[in-house]
């Protein structure tokens, strides 16, 4: 005999209104939200208004056409060309261009001596580890503003002038900067560059394939001799596809200077060596923390594993590492970006040098230090992104 077990209905619960009442806690949240908010939006509308009427009254112009005049000065150095009729648009994206040159080079740089040298305070060579240890602790404690002083002193005044500069090859290092030979651009550089980005590319999905296949088989494919074939291969496969072309614009000694080539200008140089020695001893004591949160457990198991402690490091401990190097990480690319506009104290023409001529020929302060300032904001938003998504790609996955 069969049982027939019957399932009692029951009423679906209807949702909750939410009402916004002072005597409801949600309702009082939303309340001082909602003030906070009209606050603060008040506090910028009277800020504004002032500002405006104080100027008027004092005869002071405003507004942003002044962008469209001719800037009418000099800049030092400069990546795309300008006449006696550009713009201060063109001034502000040589300002631009030139910041976003020494950032990036710089944060390239100091990840690679600061990763170098975090790991190098866990070297079994006592000097190793004691030099190490001796650069964190010195060019930590110095101030940025000091040290990019004592850079620019050292390439202007110890570097022997241009007519006895020190010499290997082609290349040249004096008092003027650092001349290099340069290829003469054709559209076989440009299908190089191309090849060079495709290979990154192609070298950075191969190798997180090949970390997958180790994760799920324990065999280990070469990574870093396919990743060069990758790069080299396609940036030389794009040279050739471009006519190979094979033209160099060499340095040579003129009368004045070094001419012909490429440069870095001494300005250019002490910005760079500066940020890069003093965010790279940060960028160390993060990697060694990073490192030292990693249990002793997991190097044991990795040496039981049989691998070298390269491999323990490479394979087992900095992936483990990454989720408390990356978030300070971030910070310190922030900083080092926001620290290149101290390049005004050296005379390199960044965006806030470019910034404080134009302040000084127009007039027009808030206009110039809100560009600025929205520069910085979008850089600072998009590395903060882009980080972001690094850390959220290299984060433990649970099984």
């Amino acid at each position: 005999m069969s049982q027939t077990t019957m399932i009692e209905a029951r009423p679906i619960p209807s949702r909750k209104r939410r009402s916004i009442s002072w005597n409801s806690r949600e309702g009082r949240s939303v309340i001082y939200q909602v003030v906070a908010i009209a606050s603060v939006a008040t506090l910028i509308w009277l800020l504004v208004r002032n500002t405006l009427r104080n100027m008027r009254e004092r005869g002071i112009q405003s507004g942003y056409d002044f962008m469209g005049q001719p800037f009418g000065f000099d800049v030092s150095e400069t990546m795309i060309p300008y006449d006696v009729m550009s713009t201060y648009w063109t001034a502000f994206s040589i300002g631009l261009l030139n910041t976003l040159k020494v950032a990036v080079i710089g944060i390239v740089l100091a990840t690679i001596l600061g990763t170098l040298i975090g790991v190098g305070r866990f070297s079994s060579n006592f000097l190793a580890r004691k030099i190490c240890y001796g650069y964190v602790e010195f060019f930590r404690n110095v101030p940025i503003y000091l040290q990019l002083l004592i850079w620019y002193i050292v390439f202007t005044e110890v570097l022997p002038p241009f007519e006895e500069a020190w010499q290997a090859g082609h290349f040249y290092l004096s008092k003027g900067g650092f001349s290099f030979p340069w290829p003469v651009w054709k559209l076989g550089q440009t299908l190089a560059l191309i090849g060079l980005l495709a290979g990154v590319v192609g070298s950075w999905l191969y190798a997180r394939k090949a970390s997958k296949h180790f994760d799920l088989t324990g065999q280990q494919k070469p990574v870093l001799l396919v990743s060069l074939a990758l790069i080299v291969g396609l940036a030389l496969l794009g040279w050739l596809a471009g006519g190979a072309p094979t033209g160099w614009n060499l340095p040579v000694k003129g009368t004045f200077q070094i001419e012909e080539g490429a440069a870095f200008s001494p300005e250019f140089l002490a910005l760079l060596l500066g940020l890069v020695t003093y965010t790279a001893s940060f960028i160390a004591e993060i990697v060694r923390s990073g490192i030292s949160s990693v249990s002793l457990g997991q190097h044991e198991a990795a040496a039981s594993l049989g691998l070298s402690k390269r491999q323990s490091m490479r394979l087992v401990v900095l992936p483990q590492a990454l989720r408390v190097i990356i978030p300070p990480l971030t910070s310190q690319y922030l900083n080092l970006t926001k620290n290149s506009s101290l390049a005004v104290a050296i005379g390199y023409p960044d965006l806030v040098s470019i910034a404080n001529t134009t302040l000084n020929q127009t007039g027009r302060a808030i206009e110039a230090l809100s560009i600025v300032m929205l520069v910085y904001l979008t850089l600072s938003l998009l590395t903060s992104a882009l980080m972001n998504w690094f850390n959220a790609s290299a984060a433990i996955q649970e099984r």
